[in-house]
């Protein structure tokens, strides 16, 4: 059996990693174009306009990552003549960024500024409409070429990023795991290697030993050790263990959720941890991982029922279109190891919501003295 992994060429982390920028894409090219998120402007503006290993010209993020965004960037490189695209920012800019760099082939350069998807380290783009929906996956013929991720700038960021991408990482091993089982292909058309489920396994382990600490380093706006796992579990290990371990239900029930405009307010990592917790019903996992897995989900404050991603009042007709799209020919959903069907999807997201609506039931009032 051949088997295959793949991985960014090079990757940075650390505090003060952004001084590094511009001597990693001169390495590259001379002149790069930037796309940046709008809440990271004035961060990196003055770092990337007084580089001297490489000249950049700045375009602001207009939000989406759909076919119109990348035609305007593409436009704008070629008009600046840009050798290098530099992607600034959250999931979905970054996104645009690689989308920009393959369709001009160019190299690309990756520089998040939250920790909330593993999108970074990855040779894939999520292409949106311009309203939101989910259209499809942009596979790429190579991965980024550098991943810069400064720290400091993730521990600045709203903690909910931090814990959005948690919920990304989350999914990691339990869909690689599904992809081993099966041997079902990963993001190449081929299965993954014992290293890529390693790194999916230590994604979930380094998650469940490190997580609540990251959390609270985060609402400090400080950099710890724990910080330090956690931004790289969220950005490398999960992007390294989707891509090549493989994708299986999570993800492709997340898919199905963007159809309910209801959802759209939420982030990835919120709805994929939606989407693990039903997978883990879908796939008859243990009681034991299921019960660790809601715990996790509980303390770090990822959701746990549908009401907590804007679904109070789903219908079991809603629920059934997100379980069609979930199932639509090519979803990753065909790589778990059991049947499925809609009405599958919908069993299991019916469950996994009435077992986080039970627990948010169990929970002792604001205020209210514990028993002696």
């Amino acid at each position: 059996m051949i088997t295959t992994s793949i991985f960014p060429g090079r990757y940075v982390q650390g505090a003060g990693a952004l001084k590094f920028l511009a001597q990693e894409v001169g390495r590259l090219g001379s002149r790069a174009l930037a796309i940046v998120s709008g809440s990271s402007l004035s961060v990196v503006t003055d770092y990337l306009r007084s580089a001297s290993e490489a000249s950049f010209a700045i375009e602001r993020f207009g939000g989406e990552c759909c076919d119109l965004e990348i035609e305007r960037g593409s436009a704008c490189a070629k008009t600046e003549h840009c050798q290098v695209i530099v992607g600034v920012g959250g999931g979905k800019c970054v996104d645009t960024a690689k989308a920009i760099a393959h369709g001009l082939g160019l190299p690309v350069v990756i520089v998040p500024t939250i920790a909330s998807t593993d999108a970074p380290c990855s040779a894939l783009a999520v292409i949106y409409t311009q309203q939101g929906a989910f259209s499809r996956y942009l596979v790429l013929p190579r991965n980024p070429d550098v991943v810069l991720v400064d720290t400091a700038l993730i521990a600045r960021a709203p903690v909910r990023f931090l814990v959005s991408g948690m919920g990304d990482a989350l999914s990691t091993w339990f869909e690689a795991e599904d992809c081993q089982i099966r041997q079902a292909a990963n993001m190449t058309g081929r299965p993954g290697s014992v290293t890529a489920y390693g790194l999916a396994r230590l994604c979930y382990d380094t998650l469940l030993r490190y997580g609540v600490v990251a959390k609270r380093a985060a609402e400090q706006g400080v950099v710890t050790p724990a910080l330090e796992h956690i931004v790289e579990t969220n950005t490398l290990l999960s992007g390294l263990g989707f891509e090549s371990g493989g994708l299986s239900g999570a993800h492709a029930i997340h898919n199905g959720l963007t159809v309910l405009e209801e959802t759209h307010a939420y982030w990835h990592g919120e709805k994929v941890a939606i989407g693990t917790l039903a997978l883990l019903f879908l796939t008859d996992r243990a009681p034991a991982v299921i019960t660790q897995v809601f715990d996790f989900c509980e303390a770090v404050g990822l959701p746990i029922t549908l009401a907590q991603i804007g679904l109070g009042k789903v219908t079991d007709e809603q629920l059934l279109l997100v379980g069609k799209a979930a199932c639509a020919d090519g979803e990753t959903i065909h790589n778990v190891p059991c049947e499925v069907s809609a009405e599958l999807v919908v069993a299991a997201l019916k469950s996994a919501d009435a077992e986080g609506r039970a627990r948010l039931a169990r929970r002792i009032p604001a205020g209210r003295p514990l028993a002696a």
